[in-house]
């Protein structure tokens, strides 16, 4: 007689598929099983804000067919786990131009019956520069969310408050959502998140607006973080958790509160924010080593957090994640502590 070990996959899978099944909430598939030893050394020795231009050359010359390959084989790979959701950036700017996007709407179309696909615009050159702010206003309107990276502009030009009021300003103005990168340098000196919310607030966006990563929340003291996550859930925000994306974040010689580099699921769900969970980068110059898993993510949060609360874990992977790509209402989460 077969025996089927009684292991936590074979607990909450189950779990999962009953509750609509996984719902991936942040890719870049555009971007996906690119590796080459080119990329490889690119990832060597490049820093992340590096990255931002380093792959122009890659998104140059990739052609609408070679952008669809990249899609499709993301959406198979989802497809085959049980994914019924997934929202993935797209690059929409000088490089890419509207070719991956073109791609991406055309492979949604034939996967349409499989998989439900909401894409957002990646803004790698952020919405300051003229050209980049063309590209961005161009792949507002081609996309379901409003994609963010506020870090850019204030890198370039110490105007991340400006970049905030275009990216809320649009999302208001066209009825849609924000899906922000935010806080992912596993700093202390990054306050991404609670200028997210504030900005939330101004342009009356409450429920509509979710951060990506913020990796830096956990490098805070424990009472500036209490009083981040009561103004995350005055402002609605929620929070999507891209596991093995972070957890390779460098070591440094700050002091602060001890933690590992990523998002820090259990503090959040128990004050009352809801946070969902993506793969990110899959198999390109990023994150190399992820292969696109959605349990990796979900173990590796788990384990990476020691958060083992089975109903939170199933609406992470599930519920939170639809709320998030805007398929639910958004509701508030009880607080828990």
């Amino acid at each position: 007689m077969t025996v089927i070990p009684n292991t936590v996959r074979a607990m909450l899978e189950p779990m999962i598929k009953a509750n609509g099944g996984w719902v991936n909430t942040h890719a870049h598939a555009d971007r996906s099983f690119t590796l080459s030893p080119e990329i490889m050394e690119m990832r060597r020795t490049c820093t992340l804000q590096q990255k931002w231009d380093a792959l122009d050359r890659l998104k140059r010359e990739s052609t609408v067919d070679d952008f669809y390959t990249r899609f499709c084989t993301m959406f198979e790979l989802m497809i085959s786990q049980g994914v019924t959701a997934l929202c993935t950036f797209v690059d929409i700017d000088p490089q890419s131009e509207d070719r991956a996007i073109i791609a991406g709407i055309k492979a949604r179309e034939h996967y349409k019956d499989q998989l439900t696909v909401k894409f957002a615009n990646q803004t790698l050159k952020g919405v300051i520069d003229p050209e980049a702010r063309k590209w961005f206003d161009i792949g507002a309107d081609l996309v379901d969310i409003i994609g963010a990276l506020p870090k850019r502009d204030e890198r370039d030009f110490g105007k991340a408050d400006e970049a905030w009021n275009i990216i809320m300003g649009t999302a208001k103005e066209k009825g849609k959502m924000v899906h922000a990168h935010v806080d992912q340098f596993n700093q202390a000196v990054e306050y991404e998140t609670e200028q997210m919310c504030m900005k939330t607030m101004e342009f009356g966006l409450q429920g509509r607006v979710v951060g990506v990563h913020g990796i830096s929340i956990a490098a805070h003291s424990k009472k500036y973080r209490d009083r981040l996550y009561q103004l995350m859930r005055e402002a609605g925000v929620m929070m999507i958790a891209c596991p093995t994306a972070w957890i390779d974040t460098p070591r440094t010689e700050a002091i602060g509160p001890m933690h590992n580099s990523m998002t820090p699921v259990d503090e959040l769900v128990p004050a009352g924010v809801r946070v969902a969970i993506g793969v990110d980068n899959v198999a390109d110059a990023m994150v190399p080593w992820s292969g696109g898993d959605m349990w990796h993510e979900l173990t590796l949060m788990a384990t990476g957090c020691r958060y083992d609360n089975f109903e939170d874990l199933v609406e992470i992977a599930t519920r939170n994640g639809r709320m998030a790509l805007g398929l639910e209402p958004y509701e508030p989460l009880p607080i828990k502590k």
